[in-house]
């Protein structure tokens, strides 16, 4: 083994051991070279190893970090806390709202018949049923996106959507442009396709198009992975300004879209999505978790009808097709009208608890939409994401570090995330109480 990789396991094992901390600093480079007498240049070798196992961070001008979290984004064993201990987590960010099982439940009486039961177990192809396609057009019309049935596509997840058309319009190498803030299972998705994530500058309304024409011409973008709508994590919304101006970049340039729609059920604003703008380039992806429920859930894809074929294979060759039963019930809730009540209670919920975040963290600087489940806080000086979290876990509160949605490694923003439709909005408002005493009370360290 080079003796670089033997110092970084070295390393590792001290950041996974404990012995050193989340947000600690790690000395320059030149001085860990005289310690552990090798050249500056092996130095440099074993950060850059430690930065691509996801267990430091390099900010530039500022040096190198231990993580808060571990590379799947779950806490570092270091950051475990106490046993007994309750973790309120606004990591996490699955929406429910009180009676939603009650809700849901009538619909499933009919499929738990013994006949309807046996239908509901069998496998399903990309294209789902002809039932579900006509559910998920009709419910895309309501949000302003009228398309033929043919052109959708089901996955057991959005996740899954996401991976199957990423793979379907990207070789290995390829380059996808990307928000500088993006989605951090977009960035595990592209680490095992094998794709650079470009990221895009942006202003106050979003991706700039000149930005996405530059970095096309810098070397050709194969796709662009976009969040229009209530962008995870700092929930902005394109304006129909600014949509139309990407939608003519992207047709000059001859460039496919991957629209992200999860988040947008919850905008009351009417703006239409991207591909009712770019119908024959945008690959629209959604799925009804957000909407209804985790545990039992539906993501699909609607796709130009000339690459509907394409996705599909990436499905199957995935294993990502949804499952027969989760497509039934699909059906019944949206045709039911369920999807519709619940997609009301969890607006006016999200409303309730973006009032907490007001009210809590008045002061600070924090980035939001009333319509949010989530807000973007940018810290105040001097803490850091990561010397953050750490302060917010050792008092049973995990928050998402800026450095997990951040794509430049070297540029990580000073924020976290907090995920607002997991806990109870009594346990929220405590918990928002004692992150803004931590914050206020200073980076100790």
């Amino acid at each position: 083994m080079d003796d670089y990789r033997r110092i970084a396991d070295r390393i590792a094992a001290d950041i996974t051991g404990g012995r050193l901390r989340p947000g600690q600093r790690l000395p320059p480079q030149r001085a860990f070279a005289r310690r552990h007498g090798i050249a500056p240049s092996t130095a440099g070798r074993v950060y850059a190893e430690l930065v691509r196992r996801g267990l430091v961070v390099g900010e530039v001008g500022r040096g190198t970090f231990v993580r808060a979290t571990a590379p799947d984004g779950q806490p570092g064993i270091a950051l475990t806390e106490a046993a007994g201990v309750p973790l309120v987590n606004l990591e996490l960010n699955y929406p429910s709202v009180p009676g939603q099982a009650e809700l849901l439940a009538p619909a499933l009486t009919s499929l738990l018949r013994p006949d309807a039961l046996g239908q509901a177990l069998r496998p399903a192809p990309a294209a789902g049923t002809p039932q579900a396609r006509e559910a998920v057009a009709a419910l895309l019309a309501r949000n302003g996106l009228r398309t033929g049935p043919e052109r959708i596509l089901f996955t057991g997840n959005a996740r899954q959507a996401i991976a199957a058309t990423l793979a379907a319009l990207v070789r290995p190498g390829g380059r996808v442009g990307v928000e500088p803030l993006t989605y951090p299972l977009v960035k595990e998705i592209a680490a095992r396709l094998g794709l650079v994530l470009v990221p895009l500058a942006t202003d106050a309304e979003g991706p700039l198009p000149k930005a996405v024409a530059a970095a096309h011409r810098s070397a050709p973008l194969s796709a662009l992975y976009l969040q229009p709508a209530l962008h995870n994590p700092t929930s902005r919304t394109i304006g129909a300004g600014r949509l139309r101006e990407l939608a003519d970049c992207v047709h000059r340039l001859g460039t496919p879209v991957v629209e992200d729609r999860i988040w947008a059920f919850l905008d009351t604003g009417g703006t239409p999505p991207l591909a009712a703008l770019a119908p024959g380039l945008v690959h629209l992806v959604d799925s009804l978790s957000k909407r209804v429920a985790p545990g039992l859930t539906v993501g699909f894809a609607v796709v130009p009808e000339d690459r509907a074929e394409a996705v599909a294979r990436a499905v199957r060759s995935g294993g990502w097709s949804a499952g027969s039963f989760a497509l039934e019930a699909a059906v019944r809730w949206l045709g039911d009208g369920t999807v519709d009540r619940l997609v009301a209670a969890k607006r006016q919920d999200a409303r309730r608890r973006q009032r907490l975040v007001a009210e809590k963290l008045a002061g600070f600087a924090v980035r939001s939409d009333p319509a949010a489940y989530f807000a973007w806080w940018e810290l105040p000086a001097p803490w850091r994401a990561d010397t953050f979290t750490a302060a917010a876990r050792s008092h049973g509160i995990a928050v998402t570090p800026g450095t997990a949605f951040s794509v430049d490694p070297s540029r990580t923003p000073d924020a976290v995330r907090l995920g607002l439709g997991s806990v109870s909005e009594g346990r929220l408002g405590r918990a928002l109480e004692t992150l803004a005493g931590v914050a206020r009370g200073g980076a100790g360290g």
